[in-house]
């Protein structure tokens, strides 16, 4: 599980995906693997989303009604918010990504996603916000590495 850099709390990851099916299975996927999900399928309802709460990472497609990913993300950088997005979307077109990465994507990744690769890919945008951090937590005789998910009691797993 990851973790955000002031608490260790497990990540709360904002989906904006129009595709229902799609978006509920990333979102239940996200789930199982400790994270702390919200789904929408609108770019205006996950701006209005983003301006009222708190969230580690944002998944982002781009083909949204109301509010194109592009222009929520645009949006997102005008306001000085470095929130990391990741997007996914069906489009591999080079002069997409490059946009997409220009106004401020983190990372950028075409659909179908292999979930292995989309977990690690938070977990090294996860490090890169908290530099310095270590992977071990401490309480007591107890131990858990936050980069394997093992716990070990006097230093045994």
């Amino acid at each position: 599980m990851l973790h955000s850099q002031r608490t260790l709390h497990p990540m709360k990851i904002l989906v904006v995906e129009d595709h229902l099916e799609l978006g509920q299975s990333l979102a239940e996927l996200l789930r199982q693997n400790g994270f702390v999900v919200d789904l929408v399928e609108r770019g205006d309802a996950a701006d209005q989303l983003l301006g009222q709460g708190h969230y580690d990472l944002l998944l982002l497609d781009l083909n949204l009604p109301q509010m194109s990913g592009k222009a929520l993300l645009r949006r997102l950088r005008e306001r000085g918010d470095a929130l990391p997005v990741i997007i996914l979307t069906a489009s591999d077109s080079m002069d997409q990504k490059v946009l997409c990465l220009e106004i401020g994507a983190d990372d950028y990744l075409v659909k179908p996603v292999d979930i292995r690769e989309l977990l690690a890919r938070m977990q090294a945008i996860a490090r890169r916000q908290m530099p310095g951090r270590e992977n071990l937590v401490r309480c007591g005789n107890l131990q858990l590495d936050l980069r394997t998910r093992l716990f070990a009691v006097q230093g045994e797993a």
